[in-house]
C-alpha cells in the first residue's frame, strides 16, 4: 500500500514544483475497533475504515492548506490547485519555511510499533473481554452503578512526503481495555476506573488485575469529607503527575514561547525546577507507547532533554516556531512522546511517611491553567495525610500555586512511574499548595 503511496505523493510534489512551490502531503490510514458495554449489553459498537491525506502548500512563504478522504487523481489536483491558488493570496510570512532535509538513520520497523497480533483476537473475543470485567467489578458490592467497559483497537498507517525529498512510512497499532465505577448516591456518587493499553492484546493486563484497580480507584473516595482552605504540602500521585507536567510542556511550548505568552519565554538554560527535577523524552524506544522514528514535518526523532538538574534545555518546537525563535528543531512538531521524570530513591509511602500534615492528590478535575502567567487552579479530590498516614478521602477541594512556584517547589521524587503508560512520571512532592475547600 505505502508504494502505491509514494507514487502519488510524488506525482503531486512534482506537479507542485512545477508551480514554483514546495509541499508537504501526510496520508494517514486507519481501522479501528469500539465496543461499549453497560449493564452486560452491548451499548456501543463500532469498526470502521477511513483514509485522509493533508497537504500544504509554500509558495515564497506563503502557505495554504487543504485535506481530503477521496483520493482519487482528479480530485487530489484539484485540491493541489486551490490551495496554490489561495497561497497566492495569502500573506507573506517569512517564518513560514519547510524544513531542511535530515536523512532518516532509523528503520521504522526497528522501533516495533506494529503488532500483527491485532489481527488475531475476534470481534467476539472482545466483547467477551469488556464483559467479563464489568461483571468482575459489578460482584463487588460496593459499587452501586457501572459507568460502562470498553474494548478497543487501532491499526494505522502513517505516510509523510516533502517536497525537500523526504519520504517515511509506519505502521503502528493499539489496543485498550478499561471500566468505569459508581460509588454512592446522589450527593455521595463518585465516579472513577482503570484502564491498561498496548501495541499487542497479549501484552495486556490480565482482565482481573485491570477490574480489581478498578475497584479499588472507585472505593477509595467512599466517606469524603470536606476540610478548611489551607495551605500544605501536596504529593502529586504519579496517575495524576502529568496534570502538572502537562500544564509545564504547555508553557514552553514553542507559540506560546514566540507569542510572549508564556512565564518561561526567555528562559533556556536558566534554573525553572528544583535541582533534583530531570526530565527527557525519547521516542526511539523500540515497542514503547509513543515510539515515533520522525516527527510531523520530517525531522528524524531524537531523545531531548527537556529540564536537565532543574535548568530549561528546550522548547517544543516545530520549523515555524523554531524559526521565529531562531533557534534549531529539535524534532518535537508532533509534541512529546516518551516523557520521562527521572525518578528517585523514595517509595510514595516513603514520602507520606515524611509529612506531619498534608494531601496526597489523586486527581484534578477541570481546565485552570494559564501560561500566560503559570497560573495553576484545579478542582481535584484526595486522601488526606497526617502525622505520616493515610487519613481519610478528601472532596470538593481546589488545588492551587503557579508553575513556577510548583516546579521549584518540588522536593522528594518518588521511583513508581506508570511504566505502561507513555509519560513515566513518578509521585512527587511539592513542598507547598493552598488547597480551597470550606
Amino acid at each position: 500500500m505505502s508504494n502505491n503511496y509514494q507514487a502519488l505523493t510524488e506525482r503531486l510534489i512534482k506537479k507542485a514544483k512545477l508551480n514554483g512551490a514546495e509541499l508537504k502531503i501526510s496520508i494517514r490510514s486507519d481501522k479501528n475497533f469500539e465496543v461499549g458495554i453497560r449493564n452486560n449489553e452491548v451499548e456501543e459498537l463500532q469498526e470502521a475504515s477511513s483514509t485522509n491525506l493533508s497537504l500544504s502548500v509554500n509558495l515564497d512563504n506563503k502557505v495554504a492548506s487543504a485535506a481530503t478522504s477521496d483520493l482519487s487523481l482528479e480530485t487530489l489536483n484539484a485540491l493541489l490547485d486551490g490551495a496554490i491558488e489561495r497561497a497566492k493570496a495569502s500573506s507573506t510570512d517569512e517564518s513560514a519555511i519547510f524544513p531542511k532535509y535530515e536523512e532518516l538513520k532509523i528503520a521504522p520497523e526497528t522501533l516495533k510499533m506494529y503488532s500483527e497480533d491485532i489481527k488475531a483476537i475476534t470481534p467476539e473475543e472482545k466483547i467477551a473481554a469488556a464483559r467479563k470485567i464489568e461483571e468482575i467489578c459489578l460482584k463487588d458490592n460496593r459499587i452501586t452503578l457501572s459507568g460502562g467497559s470498553s474494548y478497543s483497537t487501532n491499526e494505522s498507517e502513517y505516510i509523510l512526503a516533502l517536497s525537500n525529498g523526504f519520504y517515511g512510512s509506519y505502521k503502528s497499532s493499539g489496543c485498550s481495555v478499561g471500566v468505569y465505577l459508581q460509588t454512592g448516591k446522589d450527593e455521595n456518587a463518585f465516579q472513577d476506573g482503570w484502564s491498561d493499553s498496548a501495541r499487542s492484546p497479549k501484552l495486556l493486563l490480565p482482565i482481573e488485575i485491570i477490574a480489581k484497580l478498578a475497584i479499588e480507584r472507585a472505593t477509595r473516595m467512599i466517606g469524603a469529607k470536606k476540610i478548611p482552605t489551607q495551605t500544605i504540602p501536596i504529593i502529586i500521585d504519579t496517575n495524576v503527575a502529568g496534570s502538572v507536567i502537562g500544564f509545564m510542556l504547555e508553557c514552553i511550548n514553542g507559540r506560546n514561547i514566540y507569542m510572549n505568552q508564556s512565564v518561561f519565554t526567555g528562559q533556556i538554560d536558566k534554573q525553572i525546577a528544583n535541582s533534583s527535577v530531570n526530565i527527557y523524552d525519547d521516542p526511539l524506544i523500540a515497542g514503547s507507547p509513543a515510539a515515533r522514528p520522525f516527527d510531523a514535518e520530517g525531522i528524524p526523532c531524537r531523545k531531548n532533554i527537556i529540564i536537565e538538574n532543574g535548568v530549561l534545555k528546550n522548547y517544543i518546537l516545530n520549523t515555524y516556531s523554531a524559526k521565529k525563535l531562531n533557534m534549531e528543531v529539535n524534532g518535537l512538531a508532533s509534541g512529546t512522546s516518551n516523557l520521562f521524570l527521572q525518578k528517585g530513591s523514595f517509595s510514595e509511602n516513603d514520602i507520606i511517611k515524611s509529612i506531619d500534615k498534608g494531601l496526597l492528590l489523586l486527581k484534578t478535575l477541570g481546565q485552570g491553567t494559564d501560561a500566560t502567567n503559570g497560573g495553576f487552579s484545579k478542582g481535584g479530590y484526595g486522601l488526606m495525610i497526617e502525622k505520616g498516614e493515610l487519613t481519610h478521602p478528601v472532596s470538593e477541594i481546589t488545588i492551587s500555586s503557579n508553575i513556577k512556584n510548583m516546579l521549584l517547589g518540588i522536593g522528594k521524587i518518588a521511583n513508581n512511574p506508570n511504566e505502561r503508560r507513555a509519560w513515566k512520571v513518578p509521585s512527587f512532592l511539592i513542598d507547598e499548595m493552598t488547597v480551597s475547600g470550606e
